[in-house]
C-alpha cells in the first residue's frame, strides 16, 4: 500500500530527524529549507527537494513544519498556498503564540494541528517517543498512522489549538531547574576533585523519588487541600540556609534565591504548616497573598 506523501519544512537537527523517519518508513518525502544544502543527505536517501515552500506544500496532503518559532514558520510559509492542506507545526512557543499561529493558518485555508516533540532528535521514530497535538482532530485522525512514524506515543490532547504549547511550557518549566540543580551538584563535586559521574547513582535515585511524589502533589493541587503535608513549606524554608550554604564550597547558588523567596513568601503569608504544593496558589495570578489555610479559598 502506498504511504501518504509528506512534506517537511525546516531541516535543523529535529526537522532532519523527522524527514529521516518518514523516509525510513517508506513515505514519499518532499523537503524545503532556506539553506538547500541541508537537504543533501536526505535527498541521497530518496527525498525530493522542492524549489520553493509553495512547491513543497503542494507536493503533499500533509506538511510538517519544524522551525524554531511560530514566527519563523509563518515567514517560511508566507508565499505558500495552504488552502485545503493539513499543516502540523512542531516548534517552540507559548500558548498565545500557538493561538495566533492557528488563526493565521486557518485564515489561509489550512487544516491546522499544533504539536510538540517531547524528546531529542535521536529518539524520533522510537516506540516510546512522545508527541502530543492540539487542534483539528480530523487532521489527527486522518494522519494518525503517519504521525505515529515520528513516535509511538502519539496523543491528541483536544480541539483547542494551543493545548500542545500549553502542556509543552507546563512540563518544560521543570527542565532547566532540574538540569541546573544537577550542574550545581557537579560543580560542587568538581571543587573537591570528584567526577560528576560519581553523582549519577544518587541523582538518579533523587529524580525517581521526585517522580514518585508527583501524583500526591497533583491530588493536593486538584483538590485544593494542602492540610496534610508530607513536606511542609516550613521544612523547605528551614532548608534554604543549607541550600545556599553550598556557596561556601565555591559554587554560585544565586539561581536558587528566587525559589527560596517564593517559599519565604508562602511562610510569611501563614502557609508554613501546609504542603509545599501550596506554592501552586502563589504562582497562580491573583492568588498570592490569599487567605489559604488548609484548602483553596
Amino acid at each position: 500500500m502506498r504511504k501518504t506523501p509528506v512534506t517537511v519544512v525546516g531541516l535543523g537537527s529535529m526537522g532532519s530527524a523527522l524527514a529521516g523517519a518518514f523516509l525510513a518508513a517508506g513515505h514519499p518525502t518532499t523537503l524545503w529549507n532556506r539553506t538547500a544544502s541541508k537537504a543533501d543527505p536526505l535527498v541521497a536517501r530518496g527525498a525530493r527537494l522542492a524549489a520553493t515552500a509553495d512547491d513543497a506544500v503542494r507536493a503533499s496532503p500533509l506538511t510538517i513544519a519544524c522551525l524554531t518559532t511560530y514566527e519563523d514558520t509563518r515567514a517560511a510559509l508566507e508565499a505558500a498556498s495552504l488552502t485545503g492542506r493539513a499543516l502540523v507545526t512542531l516548534n517552540s512557543g507559548s500558548p498565545v503564540e500557538a493561538r495566533r499561529m492557528a488563526e493565521w493558518a486557518t485564515g489561509r485555508g489550512a487544516r491546522y494541528l499544533d504539536g510538540a516533540i517531547k524528546n531529542v532528535p535521536s529518539a524520533v521514530g522510537a516506540p516510546d517517543t512522545l508527541l502530543y497535538y492540539g487542534g483539528d482532530k480530523t487532521v489527527f485522525d486522518e494522519h494518525r498512522e503517519t504521525l505515529r512514524v515520528l513516535g509511538g506515543d502519539t496523543v491528541h490532547l483536544g480541539e483547542e489549538t494551543d493545548l500542545a504549547a500549553l502542556y509543552e511550557t507546563a512540563v518544560g518549566g521543570t527542565l532547566l531547574p532540574a538540569l541546573v540543580g544537577f550542574f550545581q551538584g557537579a560543580a560542587a563535586l568538581r571543587s573537591r576533585g570528584l567526577e560528576a559521574e560519581t553523582l549519577l547513582p544518587y541523582a538518579t535515585k533523587w529524580f525517581e523519588m521526585i517522580i514518585s511524589v508527583l501524583p500526591m502533589y497533583a491530588k493536593e493541587i486538584d483538590s485544593g487541600d494542602y492540610s496534610d503535608p508530607a513536606a511542609s513549606v516550613n521544612i523547605f524554608h528551614a532548608g534554604a540556609a543549607a541550600d545556599l550554604g553550598l556557596a561556601e564550597e565555591g559554587v554560585d547558588v544565586g539561581w536558587q534565591r528566587p525559589m527560596h523567596d517564593l517559599v519565604r513568601q508562602a511562610a510569611e503569608a501563614g502557609h508554613g504548616d501546609l504542603s509545599i504544593a501550596v506554592l501552586t496558589e502563589l504562582l497562580s495570578v491573583g492568588v498570592a497573598g490569599s487567605s489559604t489555610t488548609g484548602t483553596r479559598p
